[in-house]
């Protein structure tokens, strides 16, 4: 079939399926909306899922390229019960004291940073917030986050070691607390114990952090470690220790160092598996890739069924063109109509209906995504990728369901089609 042939066949397909929209309207708006419902999903979880793992990777190199956790226990998306014998790293000893000294001590690292997340209850005067959460940390940790103070300082490292009760407040406690006036030497109550505010705290955004309610809109303290231990009862059996490898030297002969001075302490012989867990970002990419990508997997089913619904519609409403033109395809068909031109565009009427469901879904989609990255911090960005994918696979779904009706058309006996009223 010449070009020239086949793009006429396109443009009279398009214009034929939407006379068949105005003519079978209820069919059609069932045809289209199980075809927008269902790109309409795969277009939302792709731009949630796109901007949680952007921000999510944002989250992450903020502590560093190279920066890994020193964990008690490995990390995991299952739970693990007490009669599991196959979680053994439950029976795993906490990260002690002198341990975590002669980890700073190595000069394969530049920092290690320990930290405790928990909740208190905060006060100031007559104000009273009840859980909020607080980070317990060494005085290293702004060297594993990108926000700034101001006004005030951080706590020195003699702060730190002396157990002195001063606290760093971020921008929604400092409000909730203290109003307009300026925190900085005001004591707070936290768990009624007394702490002066030394800081204000300017943390950013981002979906890791607003998932454990760091993130900027929720109220949050930062104290030293050693202080938490003192005053407040930080039971750290699961506190973590961040640590970041000196200028110039690779992760791995960073982790080496660590995995051999806590083996050598613990007495582990080399038969012996390690009962502590090094976990670096990548690893967390990809828990996070696996809990995501289950996530997506729901959203496709879904989307699955919304494709089968417009492919039915499909299927329904080019029967019906059929029947109603079967005269018109005889005539055709006298006229030296091949099998080839008539199926051509009876798919590309089949094409355009769910292409147009899928224009539809597209665009509700990046109204959606903008919706989200509007209200909440994660920055929902739909990719090049899902909208052609939503295209394409619309486009099949056009082709694959009105193949039948197409096929019947092309088989259609002249002679017969000439005689039907």
């Amino acid at each position: 079939m010449p070009l020239g042939e086949r793009l006429f066949l396109l443009g009279e397909g398009i214009r034929l399926a939407f006379d068949a929209i105005r003519a079978n309207r209820v069919r059609a708006f069932l045809t289209i909306s199980g075809i927008a419902i269902g790109v309409l999903v795969v277009v939302a979880m792709a731009a949630a899922t796109h901007g949680i793992e952007k921000s999510f990777k944002e989250d992450v190199d903020a502590t560093g390229a190279t920066t890994f956790q020193l964990r008690r226990r490995d990390i995991r998306l299952s739970g693990c019960s007490p009669t599991d014998d196959t979680c053994t790293d439950r029976r795993n000893p906490s990260i002690s004291a002198a341990e975590r000294a002669a980890i700073r001590r190595l000069s394969t690292v530049a920092s290690a940073t320990d930290m405790w997340v928990s909740d208190a209850t905060f006060r100031y005067r007559d104000r009273a917030l009840p859980n909020v959460g607080y980070d317990a940390m060494s005085a290293t940790w702004m060297e594993i986050d990108r926000g700034d103070i101001s006004p005030g300082r951080n706590f020195t490292a003699i702060e730190a070691q002396a157990g002195a009760r001063v606290a760093i407040v971020n921008d929604s406690l400092k409000a909730q607390l203290f109003g307009d006036s300026d925190p900085i030497g005001k004591a707070i109550l936290i768990d009624n114990v007394s702490f002066t505010v030394i800081g204000v705290y300017h943390t950013t955004a981002g979906f890791l952090k607003s998932l454990d309610g760091r993130g900027p809109d929720k109220p949050r303290a930062i104290i030293p470690y050693h202080t938490a231990k003192l005053s407040l009862g930080l039971w750290d059996r699961n506190a973590i220790m961040l640590v970041k490898p000196r200028a110039g030297v690779p992760q791995t002969e960073a982790m080496d160092d660590v995995t051999a001075t806590l083996r050598a302490m613990r007495g582990l012989r080399p038969s012996q598996v390690n009962n502590f867990a090094l976990v670096t970002n990548d690893r967390l990419m990809e828990t996070f890739d696996k809990l995501f990508g289950a996530i997506f997997l729901v959203g496709i089913a879904l989307s699955a069924v919304g494709l089968l619904v417009g492919g039915v519609g499909v299927v329904a409403i080019m029967m019906i063109s059929v029947t109603e033109r079967t005269r018109e395809i005889g005539v055709r068909k006298a006229l030296g109509a091949t099998r080839g031109t008539i199926l051509w565009q009876f798919l590309v009427e089949a094409a355009t209906l769910t292409t147009l469901g899928a224009s539809i879904g597209l665009v509700l989609g990046w109204a959606m995504a903008a919706a989200v990255r509007a209200a909440t911090p994660v920055p929902a960005e739909v990719p090049l990728s899902a909208v052609a994918a939503a295209l394409i696979g619309s486009a099949i779904t056009g082709v694959a369901f009105g193949m039948l009706p197409a096929l019947r058309a092309a088989r259609l006996d002249p002679i017969e089609a000439l005689r039907h009223e």
